[in-house]
């Protein structure tokens, strides 16, 4: 059951690209305004509160569902039939790449390295380790955070030229591209001249502490659909020697799991410089000297920690990218 309440705009914190940070009766929300049209402040406003209400971790806001004062009677995007949120009172229709009717049926990817991340705090690392000279996509995944925009971690990177477009795949909303599936968004990005891409799911992590109850095995869907297109599928390693929770200590369960649901030929790289766990598959030493160096500036951090409290976290993230780019040539 929805969760909300209405209010007024008491604050607007900051403007970034496809987000706003607010506060309303002195509550933080965001706002994502090419879905709510434009806020301001003083604007009389219906938010989700649920998530702020239940205290979750990565959901510390509510979220402006509709904008009473400026957001009614907009606009949809033109000549768009393809619904975001379908069946949801957020349904949307977006332009989605598999509109335009191409024939997909030889779609190659030709070897393109497919970075298979199961967090999204994993997305920065890897995206040095593959070097800023490499046209590179981001194609976010349901499993996490759904709106693109929330991602401060993709801006960054847009603004050192590590990524070049982000595709929002299935619920995914507010890409530079939209496609209805994961199979279609690695076959536009081959199309598009890209030379690798980076799969994640977006901001935060529905978990369970079950075996596959988890967003992060969208990595494994991702996996593949990359090998059937004829990609390169990286399984990007959770790794972690800070973590306090034993399932996600060395090589997390979550890599295990999107392991055994990798039905192709796939490849895990491991940090040179750690001892190899003892696990049922292959892993693959990777150099990652000078990470620390490649990574400075970007922003690292995993579960309130970053790269001085879990460095193996993110040296396994990079030597992920540094595998692809060895791939690449």
């Amino acid at each position: 059951m929805l969760s909300l309440r209405r209010g007024r705009v008491t604050q607007i914190l900051e403007r970034a690209e496809g987000l706003v940070r607010l506060e309303v009766e002195g509550r933080p929300c965001i706002a994502y305004p090419r879905l709510t049209g434009p806020v301001s402040l003083g604007d009389d406003v219906v938010v989700n509160v649920q998530a702020l209400d239940l205290g979750l971790g990565s959901g510390g806001f509510d979220i402006l569902y509709v904008n009473l004062t400026r957001g009614l009677r907009r606009q949809g995007e033109e000549g768009a039939h393809v619904m975001k949120l379908p069946y949801t009172p957020l349904q949307h229709a977006v332009h989605h790449v598999e509109e335009d009717a191409q024939d997909e049926a030889d779609v190659r990817l030709g070897g393109m390295p497919v970075l298979c991340c199961s967090l999204h705090s994993q997305v920065a690392a890897v995206c040095a380790g593959l070097g800023g000279d490499l046209a590179a996509a981001y194609i976010q995944l349901p499993g996490g955070a759904l709106p693109v925009s929330l991602s401060d971690a993709v801006r960054g990177l847009r603004r050192r030229g590590l990524l070049q477009v982000t595709v929002a795949v299935g619920a995914c909303v507010d890409g530079d591209v939209a496609c209805v599936s994961t199979a279609s968004a690695l076959a536009w990005a081959a199309r598009a001249g890209m030379r690798a891409v980076v799969c994640a799911i977006g901001p935060g992590v529905a978990g369970t502490r079950t075996r596959f109850g988890h967003g992060g095995t969208a990595a494994a869907e991702a996996a593949n659909a990359a090998c059937a297109l004829g990609g390169r599928a990286i399984i990007v390693p959770r790794v972690s020697e800070a973590d306090p929770r034993e399932r996600h200590r060395g090589l997390s369960h979550h890599t295990r799991a999107v392991v055994d649901l990798a039905l192709g030929p796939i490849a895990v790289p491991w940090p040179a410089d750690l001892p190899l766990p003892d696990v049922p598959f292959g892993l693959e030493p990777v150099d990652v000297t000078g990470w620390q160096d490649a990574c400075a500036g970007l922003p690292l951090a995993h579960m309130g920690r970053g790269p001085a409290e879990d460095p193996t976290f993110f040296a396994a993230a990079f030597a992920a990218g540094r595998l692809a780019r060895t791939l690449v040539g």
